[in-house]
């Protein structure tokens, strides 16, 4: 049988925020790959370069973490009053699974600019100067996300003098407004699972001593589950690697993040969790405190409202995620919640947390209506930055 000639399918490599990945437009893949299903799976797993093994993402254009594991699609919006809609996977490294549960915040910094640059939006609507306005439907959580897209010369401006912890060099601002980012109803997809802005989770005692974990659950962005640091015998002030090369420590947050994922009603039981490795998040907080970012930089506790720690697919994230930055943002606006009186408790419309990075500032809209806690959007600033375009190619039988 004669070998599988490679195939070359048109993509974009970009930055956004602080992750990576590869963004398609639907009309450039292949048939069977613009509908959701194996094939598609398939295909982004093979251009990533998963499931691997090694854990090294060597054959494909992964980069072996959570944030560089990724593919996008983008398209002319069919749902009215959007312009695009924006649609993630997130391609698990060493095991054989495309997650679509959930958004990534960062990467839809990239959808923005990624939408103008690849054509998708109307020329009328994009200044010769200015800012582009892009109204994007995210599809995997039925969510508006509002990019504000610098634009000089009629095209998108992507470099710039805006700081990014977590991102080496400065680039052009990306204002995201995250419409409505929380659900209002009851059950699994209100904001608050249970109801409460604080519960008690049974854990093993091996875990926590005592058994009884206190936690904020909340489906903001992205579902997350938040838990005291001190708890659970860490500062917040921790580095990625005093977590990650920690397997003892990984195992544990997994077994929170399951039990956490049961009482959202996420998952039925604790196997669940290993087939949903997207959603939900876990993260522990704690009071501000000095500490050094992974740059070297010094954080100072004044500087900060609060620490935040996060992990992605199983391991701590370099920075924090965007959506986990919404769940953030939210949880800090409603008194009462773990991340709240982490950050000194009362109302507030914005917190800057410090996470492994450096900090960051993020602000949201939130209010008290019949009794129930409502937040009509979240904001934050990115970047974004194309980093190659052209063809991805891929073996013809490997979808």
């Amino acid at each position: 049988m004669a070998p599988a000639p490679q195939i070359r399918i048109p993509a974009t490599y970009m930055r956004g925020g602080t992750s990576k990945g590869v963004f398609f437009r639907l009309e450039d893949l292949p048939e069977t790959c613009r509908v959701p299903g194996l094939a598609r799976d398939r295909l982004f797993q093979r251009v990533i370069g998963s499931p691997d093994p090694y854990g090294k993402q060597i054959d494909g254009m992964g980069g072996a973490t959570s944030s560089t594991s990724k593919c996008v699609i983008l398209s002319r919006s069919s749902k009215p009053g959007h312009d695009v809609d924006y649609l993630y996977g997130q391609v698990a490294i060493d095991s054989d699974f495309v997650d679509w549960s959930g958004n990534c915040g960062n990467l839809s910094t990239a959808a923005g600019a990624f939408a103008i640059q690849a054509g998708l939006i109307d020329p009328a609507l994009v200044p010769e100067n200015g800012t582009c306005t892009v109204r994007i439907w995210q599809a995997n959580i039925g969510k508006t996300i509002i990019a504000h897209v610098p634009v000089t010369g009629g095209q998108v401006q992507e470099t710039g003098d805006f700081d990014l912890d977590g991102v080496t060099f400065p680039a052009a601002e990306i204002v995201l407004e995250f419409l409505d980012p929380a659900e209002a109803g009851e059950g699994s997809g209100a904001m608050f699972p249970t109801g409460n802005p604080v519960d008690v989770l049974e854990v093993p005692d091996s875990i926590v001593p005592g058994g009884r974990l206190r936690a904020t659950l909340i489906n903001a962005g992205i579902p997350t589950i938040f838990v005291n640091a001190a708890e659970i015998g860490y500062h917040g002030t921790e580095p990625q690697g005093a977590i990650n090369e920690d397997p003892a420590a990984l195992a544990r947050l997994e077994t929170l993040r399951a039990i956490g994922a049961m009482r959202m009603g996420l998952i039925a039981d604790m196997d669940g969790a290993a087939r949903r490795q997207h959603t939900p998040k876990i993260a522990f907080v704690a009071p501000p405190a000095d500490y050094t970012a992974s740059s070297g930089t010094p954080v100072r506790a004044g500087e900060i409202d609060l620490l935040v720690r996060a992990l992605s697919m199983g391991k701590l994230h370099h920075a924090m995620m965007g959506t986990a930055s919404v769940a953030i943002a939210t949880a800090a606006s409603i008194p009462g919640t773990l991340v709240n009186l982490a950050a000194g408790g009362g109302t507030r419309d914005a917190v800057r947390f410090g996470h492994p990075s450096g900090t960051l500032r993020v602000g949201a809209q939130a209010a008290l209506v019949d009794g129930r806690w409502q937040v009509t959007k979240a904001v934050m600033s990115r970047s974004a930055r194309i980093l190659m375009e052209g063809w991805v190619r891929v073996p013809a039988d490997s979808f």
